[in-house]
């Protein structure tokens, strides 16, 4: 019998497990280990604040959850790996002891890199939507907006490796500040360190400079691009725009009365600095099969993988790692631990492919990019209000199959296969 630990419960983690679950042999045990007792949707947290959703709409018991599909589960966080003990330190002073482990922990926000920057909670200026505790304050601060509005400042600060979440919030807001009928009050600017609109990290997709371009000039949306956002007062952002060469173009002083900015992401704690676990910036290095080098038992998937940038840019920018490349490494990590367990070597891969549905509040658009980082079998960008409703369905789809401990169904796995989008290489 073999003991699987899986390190977050989050859109890798919980995934991980029911999947594991799945292809592990009848003796072998399953355990996630999260900081929190609850499963969140990362995805729905830009509704949560404009209230749009309240949090309970988005989460649900992880514990309950995993129990029906016989893992089990410890609501405790963990404070260090010990890769060369198999062992896992959790907060409360006890330990686990693993056969393999798979880190699907999610990133530490690194909010303190850029002074005055996070939500008020941890000295900061600015609010977040990268966790529903923060879009939950977010929307408290929200409600304050709109009742005295005034200059908006949103987008991605330098190192930022997500960039759809901050496009989508610019178009949210805009869409419920219309729907108030006070858009007119609201000068509002898109700061971002992308070498240019639509770049997103990848390069660009198909399209995404010009239909991302048009999305802002269309809502009277002005943006700064290679900006380096170097610090955060109260009402204030101080920001230096780049030349292409990486030389500083123009310093610029922006008001604000609410601001959201993605931070960069860096390494958990748990696992911070780690010889031959992490990279510099405490990702989890991985080989070909999700599996880390020199710990050969230890695993990992989801926003915590080290993947280096697509390309050089003026500003740094970092890699995304959308929704279907994470479930792409889960199941390429399911059959790779399951290998090891027979005694066979890992031999799948994951494919990488990123698909993303970025709600603007009325409309939206999503990309496809087959494999994420080029060169690309397929590159397509497109707009519409069908997004919009897309990104709904997936919510209540993906929340569904969480709480029923499904992993991929096979009508899913037939869809996305007719599309030519798969999860593993062939």
């Amino acid at each position: 019998m073999a003991h699987i630990v899986v390190l977050g419960a989050g859109l890798g983690g919980m995934p991980m497990a029911y999947e594991m679950r799945e292809l592990a042999r009848k003796d072998d045990r399953v355990t996630v280990v999260s900081n929190s007792p609850r499963f969140h949707f990362v995805p729905s947290n830009p509704w949560v604040a404009v209230n749009w959703r309240t949090r309970d709409d988005i989460e649900l018991d992880a514990g309950a959850a995993l129990k029906r599909k016989g893992i089990d589960f410890v609501p405790v966080g963990a404070k260090r790996v010990h890769p060369a003990e198999n062992r896992l330190e959790l907060d409360d002073g006890n330990s686990i002891v693993y056969d393999y482990l798979v880190v699907a922990t999610g990133p530490k926000l690194a909010f303190d890199e850029v002074p005055g920057l996070g939500p008020a909670a941890g000295g900061g200026h600015t609010q977040s939507v990268c966790h529903v505790d923060h879009a939950v304050e977010a929307e408290k601060a929200w409600r304050q907006f709109v009742a005295n509005p005034g200059p908006v400042v949103v987008g991605a600060v330098q190192g930022a490796s997500c960039y759809g979440p901050a496009y989508e919030f610019a178009m949210i807001m805009d869409t419920d500040l219309r729907r108030r009928k006070i858009r007119d009050k609201v000068p509002m600017t898109f700061v971002t360190a992308e070498p240019y609109v639509g770049h997103l990290g990848l390069g660009g997709v198909g399209d995404s400079k010009g239909l991302l371009e048009s999305a802002l000039r269309e809502r009277h949306i002005r943006w700064i691009c290679n900006a380096k956002t170097t610090r955060v007062e109260a009402g204030k952002m101080f920001v230096t725009e780049h030349h292409d060469d990486g030389t500083p173009k123009k310093e610029h002083e922006l008001p604000f009365r609410y601001s959201m900015m993605l931070p960069a992401f860096k390494g958990v704690d748990a696992v911070f600095g780690i010889e031959g676990l992490t990279n510099p910036r405490g990702f989890i290095l991985i080989d070909e099969f999700q599996r880390n080098p020199k710990y050969r038992n230890v695993y990992s998937v989801g926003v915590c993988v080290a993947i280096p940038p697509v390309e050089a840019t003026p500003v740094p920018t970092g890699a995304p790692k959308t929704g279907y490349m994470i479930e792409s490494m889960v199941t390429a990590a399911a059959h790779n631990i399951r290998a090891a367990l027979d005694g066979r070597e890992p031999d799948q891969r994951a494919t990488w492919n990123a698909v993303c549905l970025a709600d603007f509040g009325d409309t939206g658009v999503a990309f496809v990019a087959l494999p994420q980082i080029p060169p690309r079998n397929v590159n397509w960008f497109s707009e519409g209000k069908w997004v919009h409703l897309a990104k709904i369905a997936f919510e209540k789809y993906f929340l569904r199959k969480m709480r029923t401990g499904t992993s991929e169904p096979v009508f899913e796995k037939m869809m996305m296969n007719a599309m030519g989008i798969m999860k593993l290489k062939k």
